[in-house]
């Protein structure tokens, strides 16, 4: 068998957000579609997830969430992560409290451990890797006490989402290239954080661009297009040029890795799901179900074969 060009870990975000989504996530990884999964255990239906994935066999990490709903730990009454109704502030409210400076470290890092934890107890084993619910974890100070907790804990691998070619993006709308625009400023200063606290990631980082109605299959071919330019001008994947004999330089050969965030699943219904304000509309938008007919079409799955793309999980780095 060939050697991949491209180690691809296809990750389902927001797995436990509600049955719906969950079923939907596990049809996407049945079809051969997404290859990891990313948990919210603050989510109604996380214990419902953790029992799919272990039935399954579906690789599994944390989607460390401090923007949506209700605490994991019971220590934070009238914490400042948390609003007046004890629920965290929200994706854009969290970043204005922070920006304020009256965000307590301390409370955000018990709030991270307690995650942690918690997924230990609901999947029998710890992280394969860990990101952060609305791309929290690279926001500044959080970033520091997110590498320390992931260090302290062995968790090796977490997310940098900068995405190659996403300044050419124009049909994004203008509110969404705003967002990622400060998002991949946030992660580019995480990565020497990430970096001096041993943690690691892919090469190659996708999904902003792709979310949503904007996923389709040529948007899709575009994004990956990016993997295989990383393999020919960085030289990642090309056998290091040597004296010795070829299948010494083969010896060396190394596949470039990536990402692609999606967010599949049968829409969440009203009422039903959340993290305990009940659904958002992210959910419960048809979005969801169009990321995952997208995600499974064959032409999808042919051009990954084509490609020399081998979907794979964070465990397999």
């Amino acid at each position: 068998m060939p050697q991949p060009k491209v180690k691809l870990v296809v990750t389902g975000d927001d797995f436990g957000y509600c049955e719906r989504r969950n079923q939907g996530i596990v049809d996407c990884f049945r079809a051969g579609a997404i290859s990891n999964v990313s948990l919210l255990v603050n989510a109604v239906s996380a214990k419902h997830a953790a029992e799919l994935a272990k039935r399954y066999h579906i690789p599994i990490g944390l989607h460390a969430n401090l923007s949506e709903g209700l605490p994991v730990s019971q220590e934070l009454k009238g914490s400042t992560i948390l609003n007046k109704d004890g629920f965290f502030h929200g994706k854009m409210g969290f970043r204005e409290v922070l920006q304020s400076g009256q965000l307590k470290m301390s409370e955000v890092e018990l709030e991270l451990r307690a995650q942690v934890n918690l997924f230990c107890e609901l999947v029998g084993h710890m992280p394969y890797h860990m990101d952060g619910h609305q791309h929290v974890h690279v926001l500044p100070e959080v970033r520091e006490v997110f590498a320390q907790v992931l260090s302290d804990f062995g968790i090796t691998y977490t997310r940098v989402p900068i995405e190659p070619g996403l300044k050419f993006c124009t049909f994004l709308p203008s509110h969404l290239r705003d967002f990622n625009t400060q998002v991949e400023k946030d992660a580019l200063d995480s990565m020497e954080v990430f970096h001096r606290h041993g943690i690691r990631w892919p090469d190659v980082y996708l999904g902003l661009s792709t979310m949503g109605k904007t996923m389709s299959v040529p948007n899709l071919k575009r994004a990956l297009s990016f993997t295989q330019k990383a393999s020919l001008d960085d030289g990642v994947t090309s056998p290091l040029i040597l004296t010795q004999s070829d299948d010494a330089a083969t010896d060396f050969y190394r596949p470039v890795t990536a990402e692609l965030m999606v967010h599949p699943g049968y829409p969440s219904q009203p009422h039903q799901g959340g993290c305990g304000e009940g659904p958002d509309d992210f959910s419960q938008s048809a979005d969801r179900l169009h990321e995952l007919n997208t995600l499974r079409d064959p032409l999808v799955l042919h051009y990954y074969r084509q490609q020399g793309i081998h979907l794979c999980a964070f465990k397999d780095f």
